[in-house]
């Protein structure tokens, strides 16, 4: 014979189980949306709520549409690009020559007036 517990998988004081105890849940819709990939998505929402026009598909992380026909495009991911890049997409060569050499008279001139020791 086992334990002999009446009340098993509950602990002391826990009240009640079920919906009928908690109250009715709010009146829910369900919105299908399909991403690129062919993924099918049905979230729920309130009734009241508003739909959004897309949705990220939890299987591939893509956006999601209502429109099966035409799902929504991949966003375009930008390579990662590192300061020297923005530099020179701001800067041209020519520019960049006499930042540098407007930068090298000034420390020459703070060298021999004992300024910078290095």
């Amino acid at each position: 014979m086992a334990g002999g517990s009446a009340i098993r998988g509950s602990r002391v004081g826990a009240g009640p189980m079920g919906e009928a105890e908690r109250g009715d849940a709010a009146p829910r819709q369900e919105v299908t949306y399909f991403c690129a990939r062919g993924h099918k998505t049905t979230p729920s929402f309130a009734l009241d709520a508003a739909v959004p026009a897309q949705w990220d598909c939890p299987r591939c992380g893509l956006p999601a549409s209502r429109d099966q026909a035409n799902p929504p495009a991949a966003p375009k991911i930008e390579p990662y690009k590192t300061h020297l890049a923005y530099v020179k997409e701001r800067r041209s060569d020519d520019e960049a020559a006499a930042i540098l050499e407007e930068a090298l008279v000034t420390l020459r001139d703070r060298r021999k007036r004992g300024e910078v020791v290095f």
